[in-house]
């Protein structure tokens, strides 16, 4: 092969080689044709790609699903931490309630016991009252009455006789006083006695019930402490499940990445025996041109999500936003953001929808997502500011719009870096 390379050569710079003279035309055909040998590899190649990216969007189903439950399991912690946190509360001010209330009892225990020493002192004074009273009630039916009658008749005058009399009524209607007072106090108190009775009832029915509240509330706590240690058991098992997932999808991602830029190594040497076999065909061959240093917008709108990490409005998982999202209606005119090659031009299970992949050499890309119709097809080349789809909302949306990204290598890259 190097050999016939080099006799091609030969023959487009119109040398005369030693022996047979082949023509240059048919050794530049047989070289296009050569150069399309690899089609059937290509082909391959781009079912690779399409494999990769649906194994990349069956992961990323299954990270989003996994992030769901991690998102639920998450809730359901918080709730019943948050239930928790009110049993406990609750015990809380069950326990300062029977503090107050064993302070109720205390007290009422000892005015209880204060009230007992009133109603012992009132009942001891009112016994030896009846005692006296009834000593002199027997002294007087024993020996008659003649206690009061012996003052009055040794009194010396009329007046001595008057004012005896007044002091014996006085002292007699003080007896009287004096045991209607006591019977009274001792009435009062075992009144107050009663009614705190009652009330030291009322108190130990309260504190009763509040410490069956508390036995009750107790329970309660422990069986949520344990729905907690579960709930949370299970919150780690899922967030260890995301963390794994989220590894794979990166794993499938570099792999994807991976696969796009040998895809573009594929195309670049394509073009470059393209390019060969013109030359050698003698066809005018345009210089090559590296990467462009500036990309044209796609189509006019606003920027309704910057590139950056995000959560996803559609799967509600916090990932990269691998590009920016022009907000348009459906059918607007994309164009191409430089010159390139299509080399994907297909339906994308990740949640791109209908997208296109152009590459513009020097290994970047640029990429068009959730397209309503195409305007070009895989292998075709493409001028800066081409028509090469409408917008749409195919894919995982929230509205129309159109998603653009810029890769250098297969990673993507701010396009906002590239954009004037």
């Amino acid at each position: 092969m190097p050999e016939a390379f080099g006799f091609a050569e030969r023959v487009a710079a119109g040398l005369r080689p030693i022996g047979r003279r082949v023509p240059a035309l048919c050794l530049a055909s047989a070289l296009v044709v050569q150069a399309c040998l690899p089609a059937a590899a290509s082909s391959k190649l781009e079912d690779r790609i399409r494999a990769q990216q649906a194994k990349a969007a069956a992961i990323a189903a299954r990270l989003a699903q996994k992030r769901a439950e991690l998102h639920d399991a998450r809730e359901r912690v918080g709730s019943i931490q948050a239930q928790l946190d009110d049993t406990n509360h609750n015990i809380s001010v069950v326990n300062t309630h029977l503090t107050q209330l064993g302070g109720q009892m205390g007290w009422m225990q000892r005015k209880l016991a204060w009230n007992q020493t009133q109603l012992a002192a009132a009942q001891h004074t009112l016994a030896r009252h009846d005692e006296a009273l009834r000593r002199r009630l027997i002294d007087i039916y024993e020996h008659g009455d003649l206690g009061f009658v012996d003052v009055l008749l040794s009194a010396r005058s009329f007046s001595d006789f008057v004012e005896r009399w007044n002091d014996i009524r006085y002292v007699i209607k003080a007896n009287e006083s004096t045991i209607r007072e006591r019977r009274a106090q001792e009435a009062r108190v075992r009144a107050i006695q009663s009614a705190l009775l009652g009330e030291e009832a009322t108190l130990a029915n309260e504190s009763q019930a509040q410490q069956q509240a508390k036995f009750a509330l107790a329970d309660l706590a422990q069986q949520r402490a344990q729905l907690l240690a579960v709930a949370d058991s299970q919150r780690r098992q899922v967030a260890q499940e995301v963390s794994e997932l989220d590894e794979e999808s990166a794993d499938a991602e570099a792999a994807l990445e991976s696969l796009i830029r040998e895809k573009q190594r594929e195309e670049e040497e394509r073009l470059a025996a393209e390019r060969r076999a013109r030359m050698l065909a003698g066809e005018p061959v345009a210089p090559i041109s590296g990467a462009p240093s500036a990309l044209s917008w796609p189509l006019s709108g606003p920027i309704t999500s910057p590139f950056g990490m995000r959560v996803n409005p559609v799967t509600h998982a916090f990932i990269l936003h691998a590009g920016i999202d022009i907000g348009v209606p459906t059918g607007t005119t994309v164009t191409a953001a430089a010159e390139g090659h299509v080399i994907i031009a297909q339906w994308d299970p990740g949640g791109c929808g209908n997208y296109i992949v152009i590459t513009h050499g020097g290994r970047l890309s640029t990429e068009y997502c959730h397209l309503s119709q195409f305007f070009v097809s895989v292998g075709q080349d493409v001028q800066r500011g081409q028509a090469i789809a409408a917008s749409g909302a195919t894919g995982n949306v929230t509205g129309p719009h159109l998603h653009f990204g810029v890769r250098v290598d297969g990673k993507p890259v701010n396009p906002m870096n590239y954009l004037h």
